[in-house]
């Protein structure tokens, strides 16, 4: 059978395939990129067809400018898609060939990639890698280990696999008053201010607003996306923005109130966004990046850090979950002058 590039790729038909393939992760869907572009990259999803023309792999590529105007960087979030698990089968081979051509003709510098690999093993991959002529970058974009629930048991069975006090908390809401809705557009602004506080709160980058207002807009058709609100007397203390694609579901964002924290509203309301992602289909729950150590560093530090994923991995690890790394992120050069200065520059710019 022969492989072809497609010229133009449906979005639809595109995220169909997303939903169904094996890795297929959300950070590939048309949406992603279409969030992605309104923020300073632009996107470009490239796939490769078999004779029938059913779309066998793909990748959706994300660009945005380097610094000191280097160039171009090329990057593929939980991509590429492969035809196969084989390197040597010809729909991957036709597929790095579409991804090379689509890079240089935007002038891209290097290609990064950060294969999803966090469902399912897949010790082939670094082979897969390399054969393709990519290396091993020590610079990765998304959080290369998380945490991920399965939720196909029944939900006792999910409460039972939770530590005993992550349990509690979570199970609060009648006891405490606290109540959790599904949110409307309506309440984008009440999410984005807890998130403000949050951030102030624990130091660390947040989006702008209309970040998360067109995340909303984008995945909330098709019920996508949920925001799930919680709150007391009326006020709102925690948010949670939970997304799904295919059998999975993430938790990328999370924000909470200063007020009333004896109440719990952060494990209520995650509770309430595990069961409804189990409701609507999915098997697993993501809960999206943890500090990148073994687990035995992570259990022997968590109450001592509080810099960076620190800070959070301390509450997420209550909810339980399997620890699973990704194969982290491989480059591909183009222009060896430039991804030694873009090198350079990561290497020694300030830890923030």
């Amino acid at each position: 059978m022969s492989y072809r590039a497609v010229p133009h790729v449906d979005p639809v038909r595109w995220d169909a395939m997303v939903a169904v393939h094996p890795d297929g992760h959300i950070l590939q869907s048309a949406d992603w990129g279409r969030l992605k572009s309104a923020f300073g990259w632009s996107a470009q999803i490239v796939a490769v067809e078999d004779n029938a023309g059913a779309i066998a792999g793909g990748a959706q590529i994300l660009y945005r400018p380097l610094p000191f105007r280097l160039g171009v960087l090329a990057y593929i979030p939980a991509g590429p898609l492969f035809a196969s698990d084989d390197p040597a089968h010809p729909g991957n081979v036709a597929l790095w060939r579409a991804i090379d051509q689509a890079a240089r003709r935007r002038g891209a510098a290097f290609l990064k990639v950060e294969p999803c690999n966090w469902y399912r093993l897949r010790p082939d991959l670094p082979g897969q890698l390399q054969a393709a002529g990519l290396r091993l970058s020590p610079q990765t974009i998304q959080p290369p280990r998380t945490l991920v629930i399965d939720i196909t048991p029944d939900e006792d069975r999910i409460l039972a696999a939770m530590n005993q006090s992550t349990r509690y908390k979570s199970k609060l809401g009648p006891k405490k008053q606290v109540d959790v809705r599904v949110g409307t557009s309506a309440d984008v602004a009440s999410f984005n201010a807890l998130m403000a506080v949050t951030g102030e709160r624990d130091a660390f980058g947040v989006h702008a607003p209309a970040y998360y207002r067109k995340a909303y807009d984008l995945f909330s058709p098709g019920e996508r996306c949920a925001l799930l609100m919680a709150s007391y007397e009326g006020r709102d203390l925690a948010g949670v923005m939970v997304f799904r694609c295919g059998q999975n579901a993430y938790y990328f964002y999370g924000a909470s109130s200063n007020e009333e924290r004896n109440r719990m509203p952060t494990y209520i309301v995650q509770w309430a966004a595990i069961r409804w992602a189990k409701s609507h289909g999915a098997t697993r729950y993501d809960l999206w990046g943890i500090p990148d150590a073994e687990p035995a560093v992570l259990e022997a530090q968590f109450e001592q850090r509080h810099d960076g994923l620190w800070g959070v991995y301390g509450f997420k690890r209550g909810f339980g979950g399997q620890i699973v790394r990704s194969v982290g992120a491989w480059d591909r050069v183009y222009n060896r002058l430039v991804y030694a200065a873009y090198t350079w520059y990561v290497r020694r710019r300030p830890v923030e």
